[in-house]
């Protein structure tokens, strides 16, 4: 468990399902991502649960959910994926709506960050964000991460092409401004 001054960062359990499913749902939050299907299918996020568990006995992945202190409820998902071979994790987040422009995603990211460094030993942890989506690669520069360029049109969703921006920071650079 990571904590903040109001966050807990957790590890997801099977009863965290529905309220993943009610945030989820939300079409402004899945348009934002990637890999959040909308709709959100029925009993999906135990589907989801149980498929991380099996990676995070591999060491492939830290998934996190993020609480809020004063209300206990769970707000939103956090995680590094991680390459083994490489010793690098890529860092995604998402919050619900209802939790949007409190600064909860930069307190949660920047609490990863530094247990990717600090307690797993990772190299290098980056992030991606569509570049529509201000918001979250405003997050990555909060937390030091530097930009390091944009792809373009490198993902599809729901038959639209986005352009991908690029955020990063090695284990150097961390302990050279910690």
């Amino acid at each position: 468990m990571i904590e903040t001054s109001r966050l807990r960062l957790r590890p997801v359990v099977l009863e965290d399902a529905w309220r993943i499913e009610e945030l989820a749902s939300d079409y402004e939050l899945a348009k934002t991502t990637s890999n959040v299907p909308h709709p959100y299918p029925k009993g999906g996020a135990k589907d989801f649960i149980k498929m991380v568990a099996e990676k995070e006995k591999k060491g492939e992945i830290i998934l996190l959910s993020v609480i809020e202190k004063s209300s206990t409820q769970l707000i939103g998902l956090i995680n590094i994926n991680i390459n083994l071979t490489h010793n690098r994790g890529e860092l995604g987040y998402w919050i619900g709506v209802p939790y949007w422009g409190k600064g909860y995603g930069t307190e949660a990211a920047k609490a990863l960050l530094t247990y990717g460094f600090e307690e797993t030993g990772l190299n290098r942890i980056y992030a991606a964000a569509y570049t529509i989506n201000p918001a979250s690669w405003k997050v990555m520069e909060k937390i030091g991460l530097e930009r390091e360029g944009v792809l373009k049109q490198h993902l599809a969703r729901a038959g639209t092409y986005y352009d991908v921006v690029y955020y990063g920071m090695t284990r150097d650079e961390y302990f050279e401004r910690s």
